[in-house]
């Protein structure tokens, strides 16, 4: 595998074509920059704080999970919002597996008996926290199960962590597991533990990770408070996402669906979450070895890994339904290519109010909705079709957005150019990440949109946070590069079944910063917390709001979509050399993926010279072929026969790890087996991407042929 270094002379080679452009915006002639910057610099002066913090007061009032009363008035007063903006909009309803709880009981038999509280109290400086109609503390998909068992402490239950008990002699078969927040996705923590023997799991929130180690519990600061407990689906989401008993069509209300003895991505052992005010009496009365340093939280005991003596029972039961959810979508018809969709979604369901998630992302595409629908007033007229979309069932296991993916899936393959996708923001620096064939677009946008603080703009922000504190490598790397580095995809947002499973150019942007911990999934995520500690200005709702109406319009009226491919490539090199490192003896034999990448570096370096080039001369033919190829070039990066024992994942660049839960794998064939050290299945993984990288390569090799005859 070749060095960092070619990376930077393979960007130095490619600084004509960016100097070539000048200041034309990708994919606009002289002219349309010019009407563009115009509509943009309307369009910034539409979006208001305080008509974001209203959109939050009002969605977060109640609790509004799917499937309660409070859920259908959230949705129905969404659907208003967005007609009275003179907007097409209507519900797409489906339904999905949904369960709630029936009976809960944790309790310590011995040595010391103690019966857990289950519930967080409600707060005198939070009217929210008291709310009728929240759905209690439990982890949903959780099987029915009354288990007695001692207790066996696994740090953060992930694969190292049981690799390290088993070194220390330690088993848990037939125990019940105690694993705390963090380290990895909640599902993956009772599927381990399931593999592993356990006959049950817990989960808390240990104040190290989420409590006053880091700062104030909540009301006095930000963090999760002594009874706070994190809600959340355990669904095997890296198998399937969307309802468990439709998977890969859509589950239309009184529609087929699988038997639940059928169904591949329920947890098989009882799994439940807790406070540590509950899981203190645990950890108190558990012997054996002192664990390791780094599994030792913050609570006053001595942390011990079992098993026992503590002897636990847990018992709980579920009603198993099936209601209605319904996503909200409104339509902005394109003007010239109505078949060409750019789409916008967040969720607005939530596990209790949910003032953080989702709710204050759900009020900025409210905003940006208004916004665009004020440029239409105006007179604008987008020339391909904008989507604007909020999803229901997200916090279950992001139904809503799957069920209307693979419901309508032949179609947004077809039509679809790009999906953009937030979920909670709070006031902080711009995180962006997506489909790396948009990061040079992404990285435009925020170049453009000023920051709601200072005097510079949301990139000059991202741009001095990445140099604090970076190494002299990557202060190197971040001044030869014209643009900073997006993350990759991997799952927990409704983006998974454009990206994932369409093979849909997608992103993922929200404002991150010292102050969105604590509360998540709690009673306590309310209008209150929010107004202190989330985003207390609401300016930065207003600036998510305009790098969303700025990027749709952009993405909308471009002549020639502003797809990237010299970005893709150099990222592509990275993840190579990354899976080199994993295999530095090349027993998959990697090294036949180095000519398919030079082909499409040299292919990718061809379209950008021959873009600037017809940049400059004003894309003087028509670009309709050349739209086309671009459209679906994502599509090129996916295998209907998906990924090793999980085929609904397709793409072959970007997936959530089979033991990350959300977090990405990028090449995840190759490098899940590279983790295995399965050097056959690598081979044969890498043999495959080889192919994708070929189809790739072709894809923009049409595209080159087009953009020539600009």
């Amino acid at each position: 595998m070749q060095t960092r270094r070619l990376i930077v002379t393979l960007l130095c080679l490619a600084a004509p074509s960016w100097a070539a452009e000048g200041d034309l915006l990708r994919g606009f002639d002289q002219a349309g920059t010019k009407a563009q910057r115009a509509l943009e610099t309307k369009i910034l002066g539409v979006p208001r704080p305080e008509r974001v913090r209203e959109s939050i007061r009002i969605m977060s009032e109640e609790p509004h999970h799917t499937g309660s009363e409070a859920g259908v008035r959230v949705a129905a007063w969404l659907l208003e919002q967005l007609r009275s903006m003179g907007l097409e909009a209507d519900y797409h309803e489906f339904e999905g597996l949904m369960p709630v709880p029936r009976e809960r009981s944790l309790e310590i038999l011995s040595p010391t008996p103690y019966k857990a509280k289950l519930e967080e109290p409600g707060l005198a400086e939070d009217k929210d926290s008291t709310d009728a109609g929240q759905l209690p503390t439990y982890n949903a998909y959780s099987p029915d199960g009354d288990v007695t068992a001692q207790v066996v402490y696994v740090n953060y239950g992930m694969p190292d962590d049981y690799a390290k008990l088993e070194e220390m002699g330690v088993g848990v078969e037939g125990k019940i597991v105690l694993a705390r927040y963090g380290g990895g996705w909640r599902g993956i923590k009772p599927k381990l533990a399931a593999e592993k023997g356990a006959a049950g799991c817990l989960i808390y929130s240990d104040p190290r990770d989420d409590g006053f180690y880091q700062g104030d519990p909540y009301p006095q600061g930000r963090f999760r408070p002594k009874w706070g407990v994190q809600r959340g689906s355990t669904m095997d989401m890296p198998t399937y996402p969307g309802d468990p008993q439709s998977p890969d069509f859509g589950a239309k209300p009184g529609g087929r669906k699988l038997p639940l003895d059928e169904v591949r991505t329920l947890p098989t052992v009882p799994v439940l979450p807790i406070s540590w005010g509950d899981a203190l009496p645990i950890l108190e009365q558990l012997g054996g070895e002192v664990a390791p340093a780094a599994w030792r939280g913050a609570l006053p005991t001595t942390y011990h890994v079992g098993p026992g003596p503590a002897k636990v029972r847990l018992k709980l039961a579920f009603d198993w339904n099936r209601p209605t959810g319904r996503n909200v979508i409104a339509r902005i018809p394109g003007s010239e290519f109505p078949d060409e969709w750019v789409i916008y979604g967040n969720h607005h369901d939530a596990w209790v109010n949910g003032a953080v998630d989702p709710v204050s992302g759900a009020a900025a595409l409210l905003e940006t909705a208004r916004t665009l629908a004020e440029m239409v007033r105006q007179g604008w007229k987008p020339k391909r079709t904008i989507l604007l979309t909020l999803w229901d069932a997200e916090e279950w296991g992001l139904i809503g957005s799957t069920e209307w993916g693979e419901e309508h899936a032949d179609e947004i393959r077809n039509k679809a150019v790009v999906y953009f996708n937030t979920d909670s923001n709070n006031e902080g620096i711009l995180s962006l990440a997506g489909s790396h064939t948009l990061e040079r677009f992404l990285n435009d946008v925020a170049r453009d949109i000023p920051d709601p603080k200072t005097d510079d703009s949301l990139w000059t922000v991202m741009q001095k946070d990445e140099l604090k504190g970076a190494s002299d490598e990557k202060k190197k790397e971040i001044d030869s590069r014209r643009d900073l580095r997006i993350g990759a995809l991997g799952s927990g947002s409704d983006y998974t079944v454009f990206i994932d499973h369409l093979a849909i150019a997608s992103t993922n942007t929200a404002f991150r910063g010292n102050n969105s911990g604590g509360v998540y999934h709690s009673v306590y995520d309310s209008f209150a917390w929010y107004e202190r500690f989330g985003d207390p200005t609401f300016l930065y709702g207003k600036a998510m709001a305009q790098v969303h109406a700025v990027a749709m319009a952009r993405m909308a009226d471009a002549r020639v979509l502003p797809f990237e491919f010299t970005n893709f490539a150099d990222t592509i090199r990275v993840y190579l050399d990354e899976l080199g490192k994993l295999d530095p003896d090349d027993k998959a034999e990697l090294g036949r993926l180095e000519p398919a990448w030079k082909d499409l570096q040299a292919a990718a370096q061809e379209y950008e010279t021959a873009h600037g080039k017809a940049a400059a001369d004003g894309y003087k033919g028509d670009p309709t072929k050349l739209n086309a190829i671009l459209r679906t070039f994502e599509q090129a990066l996916a295998r209907p026969e998906g990924l090793p024992d999980r085929e609904w994942f397709q793409h072959q660049v970007y997936a959530p790890g089979f033991y990350t839960g959300y977090g990405v794998k990028t090449i995840p064939g190759v490098r899940e087996a590279l983790d295995r050290k399965d050097f056959r299945l690598a081979s044969e993984q890498a043999a495959r991407f080889v192919g994708v990288l070929h189809l790739a390569t072709e894809k923009i090799r049409a595209a080159t042929t087009e953009v020539k005859k600009l």
